[in-house]
């Protein structure tokens, strides 16, 4: 059970969530296709916590990372994503009821990062963007990550 550095979802989430290039890049494609990878990256803004699950759900169900009559597969995804929801909110998943907002870039990346294939397919989502009030110049950047197995 050996995880490589050029086989860790959670780094390639992240760089494609902090450089919009690497998105039409065809290098970093080819490096995830060579993996066997999937990945979508997409853009949310909302007070409520709820939509930021629902629209990293939906891109995940339209992008084919996950199948969405399968339930441990939403399952892995929505924790996931609650992960990430952690880094950003700083461990209180809370937004519009403390009157804050996020405008977030997200990525998820899906695949096996080990080398034994009986390890199975992992899910990792990445959240970059920024966190405050909602009153344009009154935020902050910030990051979150979440990684789960399917």
């Amino acid at each position: 059970m050996l995880l490589q550095v050029d086989r860790r979802i959670g780094k390639q989430a992240m760089l494609l969530v902090l450089n919009e290039q690497f998105e039409n890049d065809p290098d970093f494609n080819k490096q995830i296709e060579r993996q066997k990878w999937q990945f979508c990256t997409g853009k949310v803004g909302s007070m409520d916590s709820h939509k930021v699950v629902a629209a990293i759900e939906t891109a995940a169900k339209r992008n084919g990372i996950i199948k969405a009559d399968l339930y441990r597969e939403l399952h892995a995804l929505y924790h996931a994503t609650i992960e990430a929801l952690h880094g950003v909110t700083r461990g209180q998943v809370q937004l519009g009821t403390i009157l804050r907002t996020v405008g977030l870039r997200f990525a998820l990346v899906r695949g096996n990062p080990y080398d034994n294939e009986e390890e199975g397919e992992w899910l990792a989502i990445a959240l970059y963007g920024t966190i405050g009030a909602p009153v344009k110049g009154l935020e902050h950047e910030t990051i979150g990550l979440g990684i789960n197995h399917i």
